[in-house]
């Protein structure tokens, strides 16, 4: 894989921000040298302890109800290997590329810590895995998101041993093949390797990551649609005056308010209009800042979790080696991660819910627009079906957003008998941001659409930005055609950053 920069991790330095691109690729990572002698340190504290014939769980015991059964340290290595093999009993579609290349980062960054007493060597093959393209692939149900992503990180541990499957260069194929085409070996575990690979919420942390990148992003999309929606409506910006938010000072919406304000400045559309007798507009128009700036702030309370997380050490047992200790807890539960994720996709689907409110207004025929945004209403229906679109879009949101986090199933005979389901809220969060996004690319044709009636009238600074971008992807919509294509091109410029990267450039970040 050809990398462009590197990146020394060690334990507490990742960011979401980070973790995205090296997901992404293009960036090597290595060990940060500074973080080297703990590692090694924890490392001869599990060694010593076996050969002292010490119990400790998970090395010379058994797992979950089977704690109490000993395991002689002749076999503790096999336990390990036993362990990893019989997890891995995940079902359902492969993680993405991505999530799963982001998994295997924050599964060796928690390891880098040095608190869970792996080998150097396990660490390194991990980081190789990610610098030379080796992806495990991972399905992505049968985690409960407690005692770790058990299953689903087993499969990834998987391929570490030479088992399982990974891609490599596009190609799906076992995992020991997969070692060899990058030029890796099959690893051997040793004492508590097995364990520590899998006891971590790096599953539910990366997929929630990696949505939280795309969450921010289709937020930013969502001012620019909803701006462009309320000139071509002709709406009023009076509702975003500073003072007025300054009243209500939530942070979100005082920057979704700025951003608004931004993007209308000098737009000839509002001012041929400001002395209209319109007392109010509806609220999907006038209450902006308040809906997009309170998912804003939710995004943000999730980003702080998530940052937390990424940099924490979630391993059972954890290791001390300033005293040498090893103290069962319970670190991996997935709690503080799933309730952020399951808050976090109540939010967004809020945040669709008033983008399809305002695609709806403007395919209503009212303040001189045509019904459905088509000269030739009747014989055409324009564009009447992407608001259909939309809202299953939004109905599917809303039997996402159902908190996954409220629930519990006892694991392991009672043993693990409160399971946090955050990496099904983590899932669905990553759900309900594709859809967001469509609803986000929806408005933006209708938008568009919308403003070209307006002509010649110009509209503001960064919406005209945005109008021209969508008309270099699609044209005018004179006549029917299979609206599908107008709605993924909009989309795109959403899901991939081009709409924000284009506004941004000319009036600053959003």
């Amino acid at each position: 894989m050809q990398t462009t920069s590197d990146f020394a991790i060690d334990g507490t330095n990742l960011t979401i921000s980070l973790v995205h691109r090296i997901a992404a690729g293009g960036v090597r990572v290595t060990v940060d040298d500074r973080a080297r002698g703990q590692i090694r340190s924890a490392r001869d504290i599990v060694e010593d302890a076996v050969a002292r014939n010490g119990r400790i769980y998970g090395v010379t015991t058994g797992f979950g109800r089977l704690k109490h059964v000993r395991i002689e340290p002749a076999e503790a290595k096999e336990l390990q290997r036993n362990l990893i093999i019989s997890h891995a009993s995940g079902v359902g579609e492969p993680l993405s590329l991505e999530a799963a290349r982001a998994s295997v980062l924050l599964r060796a960054h928690s390891l880098v810590r040095g608190h869970s007493g792996v080998r150097m060597e396990l660490i390194e093959l991990l980081l190789e895995m990610l610098n030379r393209g080796v992806t495990p692939v991972i399905p992505c149900q049968g985690s409960v998101g407690c005692s770790g992503d058990l299953a689903p990180l087993a499969h990834m541990a998987l391929v570490a041993i030479g088992e399982g499957e990974a891609w490599v260069e596009g190609e799906r194929m076992p995992g020991g093949a997969a070692l060899a085409r990058a030029g890796l070996s099959r690893y051997t575990l040793s004492f508590k390797e097995g364990l520590s690979l899998i006891n971590g919420t790096q599953i539910m942390t990366a997929i929630g990551a990696l949505a939280a990148v795309r969450a921010s992003g289709a937020l930013k999309a969502a001012d620019i649609a909803g701006a462009m929606s309320l000139e071509a409506y002709l709406g009023t910006d009076a509702p975003f005056e500073e003072r007025i938010n300054a009243l209500r000072p939530h942070p979100g919406q005082a920057h979704c308010a700025a951003n608004l304000r931004r993007l209308l400045d000098r737009s000839d559309v509002l001012a041929s209009h400001r002395d209209c007798d319109r007392v109010q507009d509806p609220y999907s128009l006038r209450c902006m800042p308040v809906v997009h700036g309170a998912a804003r702030d939710t995004l943000r309370f999730a980003e702080s979790t998530l940052d937390i997380e990424i940099n924490a050490v979630t391993d059972n047992p954890i290791i001390f080696p300033d005293d040498g200790t090893l103290v069962s807890n319970g670190n991996f539960h997935g709690g503080p991660v799933g309730l952020v994720l399951d808050y976090l996709a109540i939010a967004l689907t809020d945040a669709a819910s008033i983008s399809e409110r305002r695609s709806y207004k403007l395919l209503e025929g009212a303040e001189g627009l045509p019904p459905f945004l088509t000269e030739r209403f009747g014989l055409c229906s324009g564009y009447m079906l992407a608001q259909y679109t939309a809202a299953a879009l939004v109905t599917e949101n809303k039997t996402l957003c159902a908190p996954a986090s409220v629930d519990s199933i006892p694991t392991s005979a009672g043993q693990e008998d409160h399971n946090s389901m955050g990496t099904i809220a983590a899932r669905k969060l990553a759900s309900v941001v594709r859809n967001y996004e469509t609803v986000v690319g929806i408005e933006l044709a209708l938008a568009a659409q919308a403003l070209d009636f307006r002509a010649p009238l110009r509209p503001g600074r960064g919406t005209s930005i945005a109008h021209a971008l969508v008309r270099e992807r699609i044209a005018h919509l004179d006549g029917d055609r299979p609206i599908h294509a107008d709605i993924e091109a909009c989309t795109a410029l959403v899901r991939d950053g081009a709409l924000v990267r284009a506004v941004e450039d000319h009036i600053g970040a959003l």
